[in-house]
């Protein structure tokens, strides 16, 4: 079984109707808020403190076009796109049952297109997004490279790359149960940036970064302003 294969075995039992995976990343179940809790060191406000740090590079009334891979089951994301008619949104995701439930989340958003895709091969053309949102994305990846330069290509100069994913070095806890339970699960896979790594390489690809943590994850936001992909 090839490692693509293995992860995307890993999260097709996420995607359906009803999901556990909908409550802990919003922190929002009884079952949600234990692993939370557990794994992550966070509560429901800690939790809302990072998505919203990872959201901050989507302007107010936005109206461009913006790629958001993974979309994951969409939960995150939904309530956000309903405040932004306006805009023309791609939602990729490498699993068809996440795609599936981020459907169901989008329901009603003609705005909201859905597409099964990888991202280190994105079925898009040179700069063809103004932004461009990874949440809980990268530490799952696992061809890391490809996916930071197909980002890069379709961001168009002066584009806004923002999101977040988990790093290493900021929680001894976390670390353990992530190199323990979720890389043999095939839910992460490594090499894992830290924060300071994380800000190098953003700094180094795109351009001007934040990086702000919150417990073992990274939000950020950086515009391209380099020509090139390096």
């Amino acid at each position: 079984m090839g490692q693509e294969e293995r992860i995307q075995n890993a999260y097709r039992g996420l995607g359906g109707k009803r999901t556990f995976y909908d409550g802990m990343i919003t922190c929002s179940t009884l079952s949600g808020r234990a692993v939370c809790r557990l794994v992550w060191g966070m509560g429901r406000a800690e939790t809302q403190d990072y998505l919203s740090a990872a959201l901050a590079g989507i302007p107010e009334g936005f109206s461009g076009r913006l790629l958001e891979v993974p979309v994951g089951t969409g939960i995150l994301t939904m309530p956000l796109y309903r405040e932004m008619p306006e805009a023309e949104i791609t939602c990729l995701d490498y699993s068809p049952e996440m795609l599936e439930r981020a459907k169901f989340w989008g329901e009603g958003l003609a705005h909201v297109r859905f597409q099964q895709g990888d991202v280190g091969a994105l079925p898009f053309g040179d700069g063809s997004f103004d932004i461009v949102l990874s949440l809980n994305g990268f530490h799952a990846f696992p061809d890391k490279e490809a996916a930071w330069r197909e980002i890069f290509r379709v961001l168009r100069p002066g584009g806004i790359f923002c999101g977040c994913f988990y790093v290493t070095g900021q929680n001894r806890r976390t670390d353990w149960i992530i190199r323990r339970l979720y890389v043999p699960k095939g839910y992460f896979t490594p090499p894992f940036e830290t924060a300071e790594s994380l800000r190098h390489r953003l700094e180094e690809i795109f351009g001007p970064a934040k990086v702000r943590t919150v417990q073992s994850i990274a939000s950020f936001a950086c515009q391209k302003v380099k020509e090139e992909y390096s």
